[in-house]
């Protein structure tokens, strides 16, 4: 774990329209000495009102909120950041959300359970900020096998997307594709007899030439473009 001392502590911000869940997670984030809750909102127009929001490195967004829900307010705050806005952990109240797929293609970084164990929700805000590695790898692939034929048949053909795919090299596609089956690094480099800090080194190519903000925008775009079905 770092600390405020050898690292800059992560702020995050909570958008929830439930009080008592906004209290709950300040209250464990706020107990840890890397992370700071620095904005809260409780719906997602407030959200879109906040500087201070819009500041934060993660914002935990819950999906279902009156007035504007996760979704619109997770595409609406990412939409004028152009790549520097904060890193999104989608709420879900249930392990197979339909919103979540469309979370995702709105921006947000990942996805995570309401009532998913604490030291999982601290771990999934670091592991986010980092942008390294999925967050709740079992949680990913359960949903991404879920979204997968949603992901296939609401594909549409991005150009851009597939001239980029093309121009990974042969082992940058190899990581490519156990990226998108919910592979973690260490994972990765057991499975191709490399090193992690040779994996993380693909890893971060394949993000920087596909434009990806994260592994879980990636995974959205080996399936838009057919790398994986």
């Amino acid at each position: 774990m770092t600390t405020p001392d050898s690292a800059e502590v992560i702020r995050i911000g909570l958008v929830d329209d439930q009080q008592l869940v906004r209290s709950g997670f300040r209250m464990l984030i706020n107990s840890q000495p890397d992370l700071e809750v620095v904005a809260e909102a409780n719906n997602g127009r407030e959200a879109l009102g906040s500087p201070a929001l819009a500041q934060a490195d993660v914002v935990l967004m819950d999906v279902r909120m009156p007035e504007l829900d996760g979704i619109q307010t997770t595409e609406r705050l990412l939409a004028g950041a152009d790549g520097d806005g904060p890193r999104i952990i989608v709420l879900t109240t249930f392990d197979l959300d339909e919103y979540a797929l469309a979370a995702i293609q709105a921006g947000a970084s990942g996805f995570l359970l309401k009532d998913a164990p604490p030291e999982e929700l601290l771990e999934a805000v670091r592991t986010v900020h980092r942008g390294d590695a999925v967050i709740a790898p079992s949680t990913t692939r359960r949903l991404m096998d879920h979204m997968a034929p949603m992901l296939r048949s609401n594909a549409k053909t991005n150009h851009d997307d597939v001239a980029a795919v093309e121009s990974l090299t042969a082992r940058e596609l190899e990581v490519f594709k156990l990226i998108a089956t919910g592979r973690t690094n260490p994972e990765i480099a057991a499975e191709l007899f490399l090193s992690e800090a040779t994996v993380k080194t693909h890893v971060r190519h394949v993000l920087a030439k596909l434009r990806a903000r994260d592994r879980v925008q990636a995974v959205v775009m080996a399936y838009t473009t057919g790398v994986v079905g």
